[in-house]
């Protein structure tokens, strides 16, 4: 148990008196930065709030669009993602004029998962934002530190400070209001600009990289520029139902007929369940967590990204409740059987003996006649993954379960074919790892300086500079 004492000329506008807002840890970072120049964020930055929920529904989303809705789950660490974009109607765009966002806006995510924090680049403009989230817009600090700084530790810490709720947490604009903020020099903030700067950089290589390895995958299996085209009406034999036990429409989409056509004539695919050397099966169930030190990753559909799981925001399980089948090995391959069907990932070095959730279909096979690397791309790939979608079941939530994923029919080039897919994938996560160390160098050179001072802080971040080789 902790205690805390404070004076209650020290309390807040709202005389909040919660224990978790006064909490050891709070307090501690307090009494540093009163020992140096800070302020609150309402000094440094203006905010809007998003448009109620009711305003842009998932009804009035359009297949394809100049204009795109960024949601909660858009909404990383750092920078919005464009894995699972959607889109409105320019009409909805133009009608909301207040909730368009701009270059260099922060958006914050004050709904659900809270204290996200991501800047709007050049490619994130012609966008509105969701009801979710608040703009953060900067006026008297650099925005790639302030960035930095509401993603660190520290700044996390004052910016989860202020929530409140018991069934589901939120954030208040007077609870980001009185966020409490650093202020370095300007020369330090420009040296995490850079930082920052760098790591975008980097990850834009990553991306590039691999769609490149996408591109080498359907280019080997003469599909480069095959693109889904959903039909609203065609016909299909009475006999065609009968050998799939289905009548649902998407099942018989004839862009599904054109891919598996051309992958069994030309490739000699067959189905997963075809090859006895790919075992398959789900994963375990689990709602109790435990700190990183005392369990194992529990690895879930949210933590898939780009071929790989990312660790950003791994939860934990008591080893002793581990089941044995359910252990992930590195090289496995896990895709997503349940809401977002099809998101593939192949299971890390550093997700090695965790447990798969029940919302995956794990995937295990030796690899001597198939890379792993190759396998996750394949099946997150738009021919993969739209497979199975085409596969799932269900009306309220899609489903894909392990007996319909090893009817999803997939190739296996030669092996030089795979290894060479598997490089350029390889050089995307070295890529993707280098801009992730760059914004951990960024995000404690500022805890260091709050600690102790901007010098000994920019000789640590010049250190770690040059063991990433970067000047």
């Amino acid at each position: 148990m902790q205690t805390s004492v404070v004076n209650y000329k020290d309390l807040n506008f709202e005389f909040r008196i919660d224990a978790e807002y006064y909490r050891a840890e709070v307090l501690k970072n307090i009494r540093l930065f009163d020992k140096k120049d800070n302020t609150v964020l309402s000094d440094l930055a203006s905010f809007v709030i998003g448009p109620f929920g009711s305003t842009v529904t998932v009804d009035q989303y359009v297949p394809c669009s100049n204009f795109r809705y960024v949601r909660n789950k858009d909404i990383n660490n750092f920078q919005i993602s464009d894995d699972e974009q959607v889109y409105i109607p320019e009409q909805v765009y133009k009608a909301l004029p207040q909730f368009h966002i701009k270059e260099n806006d922060l958006l914050i995510t004050v709904v659900g998962t809270l204290g996200k924090v991501a800047i709007a680049t050049k490619k994130d403009v012609s966008s509105i934002f969701s009801c979710k989230s608040t703009i953060i817009r900067a006026k008297k600090i650099d925005p790639f530190y302030l960035l930095a700084y509401l993603n660190s530790n520290t700044g996390q810490l004052f910016a989860l400070r202020g929530a409140r709720g018991a069934i589901q947490q939120g954030l208040n604009l007077s609870d980001l209001k009185e966020i409490k903020v650093f202020l370095p020099s300007e020369d330090f903030q420009k040296t995490i600009r850079d930082i920052v700067s760098k790591a975008f950089v980097f990850t834009a290589e990553a991306e590039n990289l691999y769609t490149q390895a996408e591109q080498t995958l359907l280019s080997e299996f003469g599909l480069l520029n095959w693109k889904p085209k959903h039909r609203l009406s065609f016909i299909k034999n009475f006999s065609d139902t009968q050998s799939a036990d289905r009548i649902d429409a998407e099942y018989f989409q004839p862009m599904y007929d054109e891919v598996v056509k051309t992958l069994k004539t030309n490739f000699q695919a067959k189905p997963i369940g075809g090859y006895d050397f790919i075992d398959v099966t789900t994963g375990q169930y689990a709602d109790e967590y435990v700190l990183p030190s005392e369990g194992k990753p529990y690895i879930r559909g949210t933590d898939l990204s780009k071929g790989t799981v990312s660790t950003e925001s791994l939860v934990y399980i008591d080893k002793r409740k581990q089941k044995k089948s359910k252990i992930a090995k590195e090289g496995d391959v896990v895709v997503t059987r349940v809401g977002t069907i099809g998101l593939s990932a192949r299971i890390p070095k550093g997700c090695d003996g965790g447990t798969i959730s029940d919302n995956l279909i794990r995937l295990r096979f030796d690899g001597k006649n198939l890379n792993s690397f190759y396998t996750a791309l394949y099946l997150g790939s738009v021919l993969g993954r739209n497979l199975m979608i085409g596969n799932s079941r269900g009306s309220v939530q899609q489903r894909l379960n392990q007996e319909t994923l090893k009817e999803i029919i997939f190739p296996i080039p030669k092996m030089d074919i795979q290894n060479k897919i598997a490089e350029i994938v390889l050089l995307s996560d070295a890529k993707r790892k280098e801009s992730k160390s760059l914004l951990n160098i960024a995000k404690r050179g500022i805890e260091m300086a709050i600690e102790k001072s901007e010098k000994e802080a920019q000789n640590w971040i010049s250190e770690g500079l040059n063991r990433l080789g970067i000047r």
